[in-house]
């Protein structure tokens, strides 16, 4: 069999026809944050309709602290805000400072997850429970959502962080990095509704 025919019986290789892991990954993430914003908006809707329904039990106004969760807020606000000084370090190829603020951010998500078991808790000892009312229901799901999704975040970080310690910033864990910080920020849009619409409009 001569080269010609070979070469006529294999198949071409093109570099364009390779697939692109990155281009999939910001895709498959960026239908995963639809999705998610799916479920709040559902849960914000779930609100607007029950977050009146007290069932004779106690009100937005009796139960939240608005200082307390302005103090939560604070935390998650700075968090978005280290987590982007983490990201300037990315570029900047800084290892090390690049760590050291997603431990700051750590931290802060931390505390916001810490206060926010605290409050829950608060609230649950005064007798008021997710099966008192409507309006406990809702807001329970809808705020414990959130918590789980921070929780979860918190979780990704410190699996980053080790990746990152191990093998530095390659571009896997930048492409990672970079769907952190997308989620990271989508969580922080996220409480702020959640502040404006549950814990203010309840209080007011």
């Amino acid at each position: 069999m001569s080269n010609t025919s070979i070469q006529a019986g294999q198949r071409e290789y093109h570099p364009a026809h390779e697939p692109h892991p990155e281009n999939g990954t910001s895709l498959g993430f960026w239908l995963y944050l639809m999705s998610d914003c799916l479920i709040f908006a559902a849960l914000f809707a779930t609100w607007g309709v029950l977050g009146r329904s007290y069932a004779g039990g106690p009100t937005g106004a009796e139960l939240f602290s608005l200082e307390l969760v302005a103090i939560n807020t604070a935390f998650l606000l700075l968090s978005s805000l280290t987590f982007g000084l983490a990201m300037l370090q990315k570029q900047k190829k800084n290892v090390n400072g690049t760590l050291g603020w997603l431990a700051v951010t750590g931290l802060l998500g931390l505390a916001f997850v810490g206060v926010e078991v605290y409050e829950f808790m608060h609230i649950y000892h005064t007798g008021a429970t997710i099966q008192t009312s409507a309006f406990l229901s809702s807001f329970f799901t809808l705020v414990g959502t959130h918590g789980l999704h921070v929780s979860f975040g918190l979780i990704w970080l410190v699996v980053l962080m080790v990746q990152i310690k191990q093998k530095g910033l390659i571009h896997a864990n930048v492409r990672r990095l970079n769907c952190l910080s997308m989620f990271w920020h989508f969580l922080d849009v996220v409480w702020i509704g959640v502040f404006t619409f549950v814990y203010l409009m309840g209080v007011l």
